[in-house]
């Protein structure tokens, strides 16, 4: 399927389908005028890309997690030993950045008294 079609069955931009591609997340076979071949598989494949973005994680995580990743709606996450380290990694950099604003939000209300 082109990637006019992936996007409507999958809602999301063929700008963020490009995106993907290029950050290693979504592969594509090129036709002799360069357009984008997709599978069908590549639907399931977006659809885990938008979970796990929705879920916070940035592509760099995503490209290291979507191999332990299977299903579409409801994801199945294979929890290897280094998916774990990771989902850690990034539970504790948010559990960080929510402290942070907590302190930020008591300060400011301080302010205003």
């Amino acid at each position: 399927m082109l990637i006019g079609e992936l996007a409507g069955r999958t809602g999301a931009s063929q700008r963020s389908l490009r995106y993907y591609e290029e950050q290693g997340l979504l592969r594509a076979e090129r036709d002799a005028n360069g357009y984008r071949r997709y599978t069908t598989e590549s639907v399931r494949v977006v659809a885990r890309i938008r979970a796990l973005l929705a879920a916070g994680l940035s592509t760099d995580v995503i490209r290291t997690v979507l191999p332990c990743v299977d299903g579409a709606e409801a994801l199945e996450i294979d929890l290897c030993p280094e998916l774990v380290r990771t989902l850690r990694r990034e539970l504790a950099e948010l559990d960080a950045r929510i402290d942070a604003m907590r302190r930020s939000r008591g300060a400011l209300a301080a302010y205003l008294g």
